[in-house]
């Protein structure tokens, strides 16, 4: 009798998390499966269904639409900046804070993940008094400061998280097979933590391009972002093209995520490899 009251707690159980599950998964992704609908909408605004067509893909593609894709560059534009620079401090972060050891170091590994905590809304009115005090005018700079101030935390956070003890037992022995510091670090250090700087290239580019707050704050008067240009389209109603734009995106984003996981599990079976083939020839210097 008990074994059977153990069976259906399991099973209940079972069932239980399967329909957390579905339920988590349905929140997250029912509405993006309603905008990639009403991207194929017969209607001029997005209230109601009215009927399918590809019209809007095709109108989308005509470049009609100037102020959407001169907006969908700019912000490329940004991101892919934002993405360059974020990473690069992030390396160079990451390591400098696993490595080395310094005074300061408790206390900066602690602020790093201040712009992660505080609210954006927060850091982009304090940018906002900065520039507006030191008379910067607001524009694809102020922007790019603003987005970098988030995207840094998280690359170096997420490098760093990278770097274990594998990478460490490489470099000594590139260091012990004649390699100096800069080879060591281009042919041993960064294809060690490359899954962990694409990891961040790509969430610091997704937060870049999906900013809202910061780059409404921080924009000129001339030129917007493609998501603040979305939100003042939704006072007036947003037209399917946008949809038809944001399911574009959408695919490619989800293509970009399965061509990470191809490159991460390709890049962990060469770690792999050269970890054990320089064990070897370590072991057999030593035997020398």
């Amino acid at each position: 009798m008990t074994k059977n009251k153990r069976l259906l707690r399991r099973k209940a159980v079972r069932i239980l998390s399967n329909l957390y599950a579905v339920l988590i998964y349905s929140i997250f992704y029912i509405p993006v499966a309603v905008m990639i609908l009403f991207s194929f909408n017969d209607a001029k605004r997005n209230y109601y269904w009215q009927g399918f067509t590809t019209e809007w893909y095709g109108k989308l593609f005509s470049f009609a639409n100037t102020d959407l894709w001169d907006a969908l560059l700019y912000s490329l534009i940004i991101a892919v900046l934002a993405t360059l620079i974020s990473v690069t401090i992030g390396v160079l972060g990451g390591i400098g804070l696993k490595k080395f050891e310094f005074r300061t170091k408790r206390f900066i590994n602690m602020m790093i993940y201040v712009p992660i905590i505080v609210p954006e809304i927060v850091l982009a009115v304090a940018m906002l008094i900065i520039f507006m005090t030191v008379g910067i005018r607001l524009g694809m700079g102020t922007i790019l400061i603003g987005h970098c101030t988030f995207c840094i935390p998280y690359a170096v956070v997420t490098i760093k998280g990278r770097i274990t003890g594998d990478s460490e037992t490489l470099q000594e022995a590139s260091m012990d097979l004649g390699a100096n510091r800069f080879q060591t670090f281009w042919r041993v250090t960064v294809p060690s933590i490359m899954p962990g700087i694409l990891s961040s290239a790509f969430l610091a580019f997704t937060l870049s391009i999906d900013d809202v707050v910061m780059s409404n704050m921080l924009a000129g008067p001339s030129q917007s972002t493609l998501p603040v240009l979305i939100l003042s389209l939704n006072r007036t109603g947003i037209t399917p093209d946008v949809n038809a734009l944001t399911t574009v995106m959408v695919a490619l984003m989800v293509a970009g995520m399965l061509v990470l996981n191809g490159v991460q599990r390709h890049l962990k079976k060469r770690e792999n490899r050269l970890a054990a083939e320089a064990e070897a020839k370590r072991s057999s210097a030593h035997a020398a």
